[in-house]
């Protein structure tokens, strides 16, 4: 048998090796910032993670969103989850920044903006942002302390979760 004329095997939707990564892009509009929630308020009750960290996710994935929207001067934003043992890291790409990049204000208490990334910085174990690897664009990141999936334990394979 000639081996040059084999395929790698596509790799099995319900095994173990996405671990537990999900992405999408959205036009960078601010309607579709409820969107961006939703999918990610879906796949998080799909991987079963509930509580401070679905609520502190949501809060993060809306500001990383909004921010990528209202600065960027994007025509697309991608976003993916990522959940591993320790933590749920929540990336949000833009198609441009601007030159500063993003950074937190400590804004006055009675200003309705410009508090997003302080937030995301409270709440989060750790955030950053870095320019894209392919063209213009960046990417802000948070991570997200859980425990979910004890240490150890495999992944449940998509036969035994619900979706």
């Amino acid at each position: 048998m000639n081996h040059d004329t084999r395929h790698a095997p596509l790799l099995d939707p319900c095994s173990e090796a996405d671990h537990h990564r999900y992405g999408f892009e959205l036009p960078a509009r601010v309607e579709y910032v409820s969107r961006a929630r939703k999918l990610t308020r879906d796949r998080l009750d799909c991987w079963g993670i509930a509580g401070d960290v679905h609520d502190t996710a949501m809060l993060v994935m809306s500001e990383l969103m909004t921010n990528a929207v209202v600065h960027s001067g994007s025509h697309l934003i991608s976003c993916e989850l990522l959940n591993d043992v320790k933590h749920l890291r929540i990336s949000v790409r833009d198609q441009g920044c601007a030159p500063t990049g993003p950074h937190v204000c400590h804004s006055r208490a009675a200003e309705e903006r410009g508090r997003g990334l302080l937030l995301v910085e409270t709440v989060s174990a750790a955030w950053g942002a870095h320019a894209s690897q392919h063209g213009a664009g960046r990417t802000v990141w948070a991570d997200l302390a859980h425990l979910h999936v004890p240490y150890g334990v495999a992944y449940p394979r998509r036969a035994e979760r619900p979706c």
